[in-house]
């Protein structure tokens, strides 16, 4: 299968390390957010799995891989559990954390544009599909957390767009037959590059313009 980029026990382990990293993220709005034990847990799991469930759920990949392997559930509730005791801790370390989380973004992007051309989308659809796999979960967190999705808000920097990225990096090492664990790794780091590059140098997406030429308003 185009999706099995690397071995199973490889990919696994990196699964486990990206969603425990993005479970982390979603813990530490919460404890911002004032939520109890439960409202971390919750904003965990859903930053964690939210992405990989959208995906499968679309594609007709049942049951969810975040519901039918034991570990994709249970380490976001460790990390949650993490950031409960020991948030002051993980927000000093945010930078690393940082850092991670676009390691996960790469990851992400690349193995749901490939897992949705294993089930028969074509390029187009599997570059959407791997953007959402990466980046789905943060805005399901965001909402939950009654917060306009970070991606969307032109105040933060670009996060969707370097996994769009590194997903059309995929479909086009696809159609041209030479998706490999290389050249997924490629396309991965491409995606994290862009992420850090964003975050050292504070990249964001264009705003509209009006027609004399100045930026729309920020508000």
């Amino acid at each position: 299968m185009t999706s099995q980029i690397f071995p199973s026990d490889v990919q696994q382990s990196l699964d486990l390390v990206g969603i425990f990293v993005f479970a982390l993220s979603g813990g530490l709005l919460a404890v911002r957010k004032n939520m109890d034990i439960f409202g971390i847990c919750v904003l965990a799991e859903v930053t964690a799995l939210g992405g990989g469930v959208m995906r499968d759920l679309v594609i007709g990949a049942t049951p969810v891989a975040a519901f039918s392997n034991l570990g994709y559930f249970v380490t976001p509730l460790l990390a949650g559990l993490v950031v409960f005791f020991l948030h002051p801790e993980v927000e000093r370390i945010n930078r690393a954390v940082q850092t991670l989380d676009a390691l996960g973004l790469g990851l992400f992007c690349v193995t749901g544009t490939a897992k949705a051309h294993d089930y028969g989308l074509g390029a187009v659809s599997s570059v959407a599909l791997g953007m959402v796999t990466a980046a789905g979960g943060g805005v399901m967190r965001d909402v939950l957390a009654g917060e306009l999705p970070s991606l969307l808000r032109w105040d933060r920097e670009i996060y969707a767009v370097p996994a769009l990225v590194g997903a059309a990096l995929v479909a086009l090492l696809i159609a041209l037959d030479s998706l490999t664990a290389a050249t997924g790794t490629a396309a991965a780091l491409t995606a994290f590059i862009l992420r850090m590059l964003a975050l050292k140098y504070g990249w964001r997406a264009p705003r509209a313009w009006h027609r004399n030429g100045s930026r729309t308003s920020e508000e």
